[in-house]
């Protein structure tokens, strides 16, 4: 089995040291051992933050995506979970194209005032309707 040093999973993953260490302490990641002072950690080190890395752009908290490594670092993804994750990016994704197109829209527009332009006034309706009507 191929050992690798804190060091070069962090060089490997881009993840700090600082982190790992952190990780290691939450139950994450599992170091397997020490080479002195620095810890030591299994090849599925690399996957496992790999997968962290996603949940946590994904919006996850760390104690979900914990969660979502079972017995033994076994990956247990809820697909119910990750299929109301994925609504809720689209949801932002809306928001926040109306938002750039509103910004785009504001800084191009040459009415007098914003608020006399009609494609403003929309944009501004849009916007401030509840998600659920948008």
């Amino acid at each position: 089995m191929e050992i690798l040093d804190i060091g070069e999973v962090a060089e490997r993953t881009g993840v700090p040291a600082s982190a790992l260490r952190y990780y290691d302490e939450i139950g994450l990641v599992t170091s397997v051992g020490r080479r002195g002072l620095r810890r030591q950690f299994g090849p599925e080190t690399i996957w496992q933050l790999s997968l962290i890395s996603l949940g946590k752009k994904a919006g996850f908290s760390l104690k979900e995506i914990a969660a979502m490594f079972g017995k033994a670092g076994v990956v247990e993804l809820p697909r119910q979970t990750l299929h109301a994750r994925a609504d809720e990016i689209d949801n932002q994704i809306r928001d926040l194209t109306v938002l750039r197109d509103m910004l785009r829209h504001v800084a191009d527009c040459p009415a007098p005032s914003h608020l006399e332009c009609p494609r403003f006034r929309k944009l501004l309706r849009v916007a401030s309707r509840p998600a659920s009507r948008r």
